[in-house]
This record gives structure tokens, C-alpha cells and sequence, in this order.
């Protein structure tokens, strides 16, 4: 199981950093992602780390200002959000992907377990 952690509100050009804690698995063998979905749109990738922590992906709309890491003895991700828009006020979630991918994938139908999201809520 996967748990996202760590939204809440914040202004335009603030920081949040959200954890995505897991248990019930073999943690260190799975890719994780965070995804996101804004009020009324679909999903979308945000960024993604492979099993090991040393390849990661990011969309092209964050590069540069989120970073995702991860713990694998904590068996928690984290996703560091700085220069928050209110374009990216939306739920985010985490999933992991059961494959241990060299590189971790952007492709929403290749994750296999999902956690209940945390809404980030950015005020302009």
C-alpha cells in the first residue's frame, strides 16, 4: 500500500514537499511515480524514480523546480515542489510500478498500485 502526504495550501512561487510512504512491499524493487490530476482534467505524469534512486523523469513542466528522491530503508519517496504556480493546483499522487525498470517510465498504465492522492492547492 502507498500513502501520499504533505499537501496543503500554498501561495504562487511557494514550496512543498510531499513523501509517499509505502508498506506491505518490497519497497527497494519498485519504481515509483507521482502523478497528478487537476479539478476536471485528466491524470498527468509529474516525475518518476527507478528501484535503485539513480534515474529519474521528470515533465517537461516541472524540470527545474521539482526534484523526486527517495529512501528505500524508510520505504518512503519524497517530491520537492518549488516555484508552485496555481496551474498546478490538483491531487497528487503516488504509484508504484511492480517492474524494476532501468528507467522509470512516464506511461500511467505501466503503474500497478496507487496510493490515495493529497491535494495541492497553489493561491495566486
Amino acid at each position: 500500500q502507498l500513502q501520499a502526504c504533505g499537501g496543503g495550501l500554498v501561495q504562487a512561487g511557494g514550496s512543498l514537499r510531499l513523501s509517499c510512504t509505502a508498506s506491505g512491499r518490497t519497497f527497494s524493487n519498485v519504481n515509483i511515480g507521482w502523478f497528478r490530476q487537476p479539478p476536471g482534467k485528466v491524470r498527468e505524469f509529474v516525475a518518476a524514480i527507478n528501484y535503485n534512486g539513480l534515474a529519474v523523469h521528470y515533465a517537461d513542466s516541472v524540470k527545474g523546480r521539482f526534484t523526486i528522491a527517495r529512501d528505500n530503508g524508510e520505504m518512503t519517496a519524497y517530491l520537492q515542489m518549488n516555484s508552485l504556480r496555481p496551474d498546478e493546483t490538483a491531487v497528487y499522487y503516488c504509484a508504484a510500478d511492480g517492474t524494476p525498470r532501468s528507467y522509470p517510465s512516464s506511461s500511467i498504465r505501466l503503474y500497478d498500485y496507487w496510493g490515495r492522492g493529497t491535494l495541492v492547492t497553489v493561491s495566486s
